[in-house]
């Protein structure tokens, strides 16, 4: 009995529900310790503590607003699908299409080639055909073996989200990433006061034994994510420096410029955050960037060869 393994793949959606589960459970303990056990009864104290705490929980709920918006918008919102029958456009097609940038029709496996320029440079990215899609591949998309279809500008598969991250959710899932670090390590320095005195309220019995337990652990667990995240926030601003995702660090040449980095403003524009600096920090892309560059739908991306041509 032949086994498909592409098939076995897809039993990782079965894990990302639980992963979902397990989000709504952290996020739900942590604000019962921060805000039901910790800093809530500190309102009622009065003076500059009372103000403080005020301070604490407003930050605490936007983040957690942000958090949780970011957190929905990847899940739910389209990574980027090839349109049927896709091809890419000829360079007349592209003068006479004007600002067209895509052509749904017909083709076979063959007519999806790359150019070259006349000293033997890459002009346009190469465009490929995925045999199990029985569609063409526009330049940086890829097959997810998980969710069984192609991914315009694949990053990876995120089991945290049950979803791809590809060029149309990216910036969702920057945000999440950012706003979840904010906010575990507000968490674990809010909290850190009540970690050190666990030991010595344990031992006189001073607090009771639940809300002890319960801020030990969202304590710890939120400095373990912290520090986790603080390593992935960190790599994913230096794939969006370079303008590269996770699976092509391993498809560039070391000691070459890689073909899409335009350099840092143009790849932070280019990459997902677009042209509005109003709309930067929040899970939202405006239609006029979406019309404007072509990248951010994921079909098309300039290289450094067209920029310097």
């Amino acid at each position: 009995m032949e086994i498909n393994l592409f098939k076995l793949c897809s039993g990782l959606k079965v894990i990302g529900y639980f992963m979902i589960l397990l989000v709504a459970a952290i996020i739900s303990l942590s604000y019962y310790a921060v805000v039901v056990v910790t800093w809530g009864p500190e309102l009622l104290s009065g003076g500059l503590h009372s103000f403080l705490a005020f301070f604490i929980i407003i930050l605490f709920h936007f983040l957690l607003i942000m958090l949780l918006w970011s957190y929905f918008m990847v899940v739910f919102k389209d990574p980027g699908s090839v349109p049927g029958n896709w091809k890419p456009l000829t360079e007349e097609e592209v003068l006479e299409a004007g600002s067209s940038l895509t052509l749904s029709e017909s083709t076979e496996p063959e007519a999806f080639t790359s150019t070259h320029s006349a000293d033997g440079r890459e002009r346009r990215p190469q465009v490929g055909y995925c045999s199990r899609c029985q569609n063409g591949k526009p330049p940086r998309c890829h097959h997810c073996s998980v969710c069984q279809r192609c991914v315009l500008k694949m990053d990876h598969h995120c089991v945290w989200v049950v979803n791809c991250v590809g060029a149309r959710n990216y910036k969702f899932f920057l945000l999440f990433l950012l706003y979840t670090f904010l906010e575990t390590t507000m968490d674990t320095f809010i909290l850190l006061p009540n970690f050190i005195d666990f030991f010595s309220e344990a031992k006189n019995h001073s607090t009771s034994p639940g809300n002890l337990a319960v801020i030990f652990l969202t304590f710890v667990l939120n400095l373990a994510f912290a520090l986790s995240l603080l390593c992935f926030v960190v790599m994913h601003v230096s794939l969006l420096s370079s303008n590269t995702t996770t699976i092509e660090v391993h498809e560039k040449r070391r000691g070459i410029r890689w073909k899409y980095d335009l350099g840092r403003k143009k790849n932070f524009e280019q990459v997902v955050f677009g042209t509005k600096k109003a709309l930067w920090f929040f899970p939202l892309v405006s239609k006029e960037d979406l019309n404007n560059i072509p990248a951010l739908r994921g079909l098309e991306f300039p290289t450094l060869s067209d920029s310097e041509g």
